[in-house]
């Protein structure tokens, strides 16, 4: 696969090619006045998000246009079945929701219309087209990382180290059984990584790989070499970069992360210049529930948190805005930008076959997975 950075990484916005008559098109125009005052006629609205950072998201949205919305993290797992029964029932409570489970959105909201999209007529020519239907408000990333105080550099050079025995029991990653991104990424690998895997294989082994699917082959002996199997992405942060450990664990997790290096003390690293990628990237779309009572208001922080000024909470965690008038802070703890060319990018063309193949990449990861 052609390695790409986060702005132009690959998203699932080509697999939507048959869906687009299910969700709106971008509006002739926006009319900010209108749509706000139209706004504050209906009742407050909730926003569901995976991040915490949709609280304060919620209330400086409120607080600009004197307006009541309140942010509520709810994983994306639990945010898809929430906004189907709540479709279902009559009953909406999140009105909005900024999902990064982009393949069951294709696959259960947007068919079935639980969910609409909707892109603001003055951001059309801001986002790009490929983040436009269904609407991505971000790029986010996966990144390999390790302990700064425990080694004077990143101790793995090469993906297929950590298959080996020294390894065992020593790497940290959010369960695949637990998170459909991850599993998701098993089948970006296989259908769009073996190439780039196999070569890794060869670089360090010296050899050509016997086993026709290289990213399988990898899946397999990293789940039997014992990982660490962890619920989310902060017992991986923790693992990896506590201070005051002789042999941490060498991690997969979260950019957003690295904020812990601040916050709590830790030693994390970005890992930048493991073969063949040094983490791999996915998206969070941005969605109005088809039955919510304020759509105006719903439509108002869609827009808001297209702008600068509305996603800046979530671009401290390494999020990358994919309106292209936004540069991401200076500060941003991890570093990603420097290296954001090499992270896997997110390949749309499977979107709906990486949902479809969720269940079979759970079965790989059950049966080869071993303490």
């Amino acid at each position: 696969m052609k390695r790409t950075n986060l702005r132009t990484a690959s998203v699932i916005a080509a697999a939507m090619i048959g869906l687009s008559a299910m969700t709106a098109a971008a509006e002739e125009a926006f009319d900010l006045d209108t749509i706000l005052a139209a706004a504050k006629q209906e009742r407050p609205i909730n926003i569901y998000d995976s991040t915490g950072k949709i609280v304060e998201m919620a209330e400086k949205f409120s607080a600009k246009y004197g307006l009541k919305a309140t942010g509520v993290k709810v994983s994306a797992n639990s945010q898809l079945e929430m906004i189907i029964r709540e479709s279902q029932s009559g009953n909406v409570q999140g009105d909005v929701v900024l999902i990064t489970d982009a393949p069951s959105a294709l696959a259960q909201l947007l068919p079935a219309g639980f969910v609409e999209n909707y892109l603001p007529g003055d951001m059309a020519a801001k986002i790009p087209a490929q983040f436009q239907n269904p609407l991505a408000i971000s790029t986010n990333a996966n990144v390999w990382a390790y302990n700064t105080e425990a080694h004077d550099k990143c101790p793995v050079g090469n993906i297929w180290e950590l298959t080996e025995p020294q390894w065992r029991g020593k790497v940290a990653m959010v369960d695949p059984l637990s998170k459909s991104t991850y599993t998701d990424w098993f089948n970006q690998l296989e259908t769009h990584g073996n190439q780039k895997v196999a070569a890794a294989y060869k670089a360090h082994f010296g050899k050509e790989i016997e086993e026709k699917g290289a990213s399988a082959a990898w899946i397999k002996a990293m789940a039997a070499n014992g990982p660490l199997a962890t619920e989310g992405d902060d017992p991986v942060a923790e693992a990896v970069g506590a201070p005051g450990q002789k042999q941490p664990f060498f991690g997969l997790l979260s950019s957003a992360k690295f904020r812990d290096n601040a916050d709590k003390g830790y030693k994390l690293g970005l890992c930048t210049g493991l073969d063949p990628w040094v983490g791999w990237t996915y998206i969070k779309l941005g969605l109005i529930a088809s039955r919510t009572k304020s759509p105006n208001m719903a439509k108002l922080f869609i827009h808001y948190v297209l702008t600068e000024e509305g996603i800046a909470p979530q671009m401290k965690d390494g999020k990358l805005p994919t309106n292209i008038d936004i540069k991401m802070p200076a500060d941003e703890p991890s570093g990603l930008m420097k290296v954001a060319d090499r992270l896997m990018g997110y390949d749309s063309a499977t979107g709906l076959d990486d949902f479809d193949r969720r269940e079979e990449w759970q079965d790989v990861w059950r049966v080869n997975y071993r303490k």
